[in-house]
């Protein structure tokens, strides 16, 4: 990395102030970065004004808030795709978002981006993901009259539900980045395009190696798509990592060959057949469905059952009940779910 000792030298001569960290790594930015990257310097801001870090650009201020985030530390206990599986190894949430953030870092730095802001939104993309799965995010998409979408209720709780109901104050790029991660979003910067396509490609390869691991792949993956993108997850994540990086350096657009765009889009459309819907992978969601209506229609009923924080956000900001019910359980983990379903609905001479 080209470092201008000019600008370094005239810090030293200011006394080595403390300030000067953060316009260093901001110059470095300037200086090493491509053309079509999204500098720090230049971000459009948070919601509310505050004064900058000495030492942090901005988004890597952000990823580190999003990391010390209550909802960040609940995705280790929601399901990705397989409910409560028998075994140390399969991926739930927060792993699932970990290789989102490892991939996308991967390719940022290749094609000299900004790291920090790819990092970010990968980090806080599915923190408004609800308890098992899909499934759970369904159910509430069905019972809200203003319908339910994980990728806008994660910036809802940057936004708002964290730090009760004062929100993390992100900057603009990364909760763009977030809101906009799902096939149908359009990302304003090309660091929110590589999440978007690192989120396929994690849950793509992860997923497989989970259905394999389950035994409900037993036929493998068509050779039309191994020919390809390979056929173990390391051959996969190379092919497709390789590919954007060679197509989108020095562009002003991430994007991927045909070909190799083509079997990433078959290879989805065949786990969708075959494991998202999957007997074995899904036999029990039919019952996580049931828990989370129930609770939806309880609280509906008993909003003051819910916490203070989430009363407050009726009572104070004229939240509508409905939405806040999708608030509060949408961000409980599968084991609390379970938990407050069975101290509700189950009488305490049966619970185990």
């Amino acid at each position: 990395m080209f470092v201008n000792m000019e600008f370094v030298e005239t810090v030293s001569e200011r006394g080595g102030d403390v300030m000067m960290i953060r316009e260093m790594t901001e110059q470095r930015e300037k200086e090493y970065m491509s053309p079509y990257a999204t500098l720090s310097i230049a971000t459009r801001g948070r919601e509310r004004p505050e004064p900058e870090c000495d030492i942090r650009p901005v988004f890597q201020r952000d990823r580190d808030r999003i990391l010390h985030s209550k909802s960040f530390r609940r995705l280790k206990h929601k399901t990705q795709v397989f409910l409560r599986p028998r075994g140390d190894h399969y991926r739930d949430r927060m792993t699932h978002t970990l290789e989102v953030s490892q991939v996308a870092r991967t390719i940022t730095q290749a094609l000299r981006l900004n790291e920090s802001l790819a990092e970010a939104i990968a980090m806080g993309h599915d923190l408004g993901h609800t308890p098992f799965g899909h499934a759970g995010e369904r159910v509430l998409n069905r019972l809200n009259p203003e319908g339910f979408v994980h990728s806008a209720q994660s910036v809802r709780v940057v936004e708002l539900l964290e730090k009760k109901g004062r929100g993390l104050n992100l900057t603009w790029e990364v909760r763009d980045g977030i809101a906009n991660h799902r096939t149908s979003g359009r990302p304003s910067t090309l660091e929110g395009r590589i999440v978007q396509l690192s989120d396929k490609i994690a849950y793509i390869n992860h997923d497989i190696d989970d259905a394999e691991r389950a035994g409900i792949l037993p036929d493998g993956i068509p050779e039309e798509y191994t020919a390809v993108l390979g056929t173990t997850v390391r051959e996969r994540l190379n092919t497709m990592i390789h590919d954007i990086v060679t197509h989108s350096q020095d562009q002003p657009v991430i994007r991927m060959s045909t070909e190799v765009e083509e079997a990433m889009k078959g290879i989805r459309s065949f786990m969708f057949a075959h494991i998202y819907t999957n007997s074995i992978a899904k036999a029990e969601e039919g019952k996580a469905e049931n828990v989370i209506e129930e609770l939806y229609r309880y609280y509906t009923r008993y909003p003051e059952k819910m916490p203070q924080e989430y009363t407050d956000l009726m009572e104070l900001r004229q939240e509508p009940l409905a939405r806040v019910v999708c608030d509060y359980i949408s961000g409980m983990t599968d084991q609390y779910i379970m938990a407050k379903f069975s101290e509700i609905f189950i009488p305490k001479a049966w619970q185990i």
